[in-house]
């Protein structure tokens, strides 16, 4: 059998009172006390139920992340610090994969709500679908525009997208294409085409942009790169809005013979430590991916607390060029 918050007062010498003010850190408790109902706790392998203590505190000390999928590398890594950093704040982290399909982000919403948890954290990409503010839940959100009042936490994607654009120009290519994703989401991230197209525009050469529907789908990539050496086989410049794109792109050069950067040019965008580590040759924009981790929790438990006024919508982070031999 379990033990309960009483076989802890016994042991302890307590009352269960005493106990239960220990367990939720309420009002004053000698140090010798307190230590008495921890090793009483100890010894009898007592856990408190974290349900019960939730409803006294009115707290459930869960945070909800609904992310596309954490087998992308950029997700995978922004899932690490984010629940690294949840953690360290006392926070447990009840994680969801979405797919970016709308009913699986509606489901695990209904479900974050019916767990209560105190906030949540959103990486997906669909707008004005899911009501997020109407539960009245401290919501941030990560690289996606979900509502005008919902604040954002992103690199500094046009910056990046400039510093890629302007590179391969420097580097002396011609006809610089972008491989980017579907155009029609509305994100930060879509600065980086907008960068594109205003340094192609100033330096007086002819954008050609591919878009992958499925963005994590590696066939949908090796089809759209496919589409781009049939109907461009003059590219020598590539700027890929990801570096899985800039990956895929740079296997099927390869596979054709091409060298890169010799006769084509590349730099992706994440620059995350799996990237790093399987195609460190890649040149590539580096998100501060911990840093957008830590400000988004930041920014949320401001929220929960009731003190969000001094933070703008939109928090954009720095970004970093990693100069690899691609580019």
């Amino acid at each position: 059998m379990k033990p309960k918050i009483e076989d802890v007062a016994k042991l302890a010498g307590v009352s269960r009172t005493t106990v239960s003010r220990v367990l939720n850190n309420r009002g004053y408790i000698s140090n010798e006390t307190r230590e008495k109902v921890q090793k009483a706790m100890e010894e009898l392998n007592y856990f408190p139920n974290d349900v019960a203590r939730s409803l006294f505190n009115k707290r459930s000390n869960l945070i909800g992340l609904i992310l596309p999928t954490t087998s992308n590398p950029f997700f995978g890594e922004l899932s690490f610090y984010l629940e690294n950093i949840c953690a360290s704040f006392g926070y447990k982290v009840l994680l969801c994969n979405s797919l970016n399909q709308i009913d699986k982000e509606e489901k695990y919403l209904e479900m974050l709500l019916r767990n209560q948890v105190d906030g949540i954290i959103v990486g997906t990409h669909n707008r004005g679908i899911l009501n997020y503010k109407k539960q009245g839940l401290a919501v941030v959100a990560i690289d996606r525009y979900l509502s005008e009042t919902i604040p954002v936490v992103c690199s500094d994607n046009y910056e990046g997208g400039k510093i890629a654009t302007e590179l391969l120009i420097s580097n002396g290519c011609n006809h610089i294409v972008l491989i980017d994703g579907i155009g029609e989401l509305e994100t930060p991230a879509r600065l980086r085409r907008k960068a594109y197209l205003n340094v192609m525009e100033k330096h007086g050469k002819v954008p050609k942009i591919y878009e992958i529907p499925g963005v994590f789908d590696p066939n949908s990539h090796l089809a759209i790169i496919r589409k781009v050496f049939s109907e461009d086989p003059e590219v020598d410049g590539v700027f890929a809005t990801n570096d899985l794109f800039a990956a895929s792109f740079i296997n099927e050069a390869k596979k054709r013979g091409k060298n890169v950067p010799s006769d084509i040019k590349v730099v992706g965008y994440d620059g995350t430590e799996t990237a790093q580590t399987l195609l460190p040759e890649l040149t590539t924009i580096k998100q501060p991916i911990e840093a957008i981790a830590k400000a988004a929790v930041e920014i949320l438990l401001k929220e929960i607390e009731g003190e969000f006024i001094d933070f703008p919508l939109e928090t954009k982070l720095p970004i970093k060029l990693i100069k690899g031999v691609t580019a």
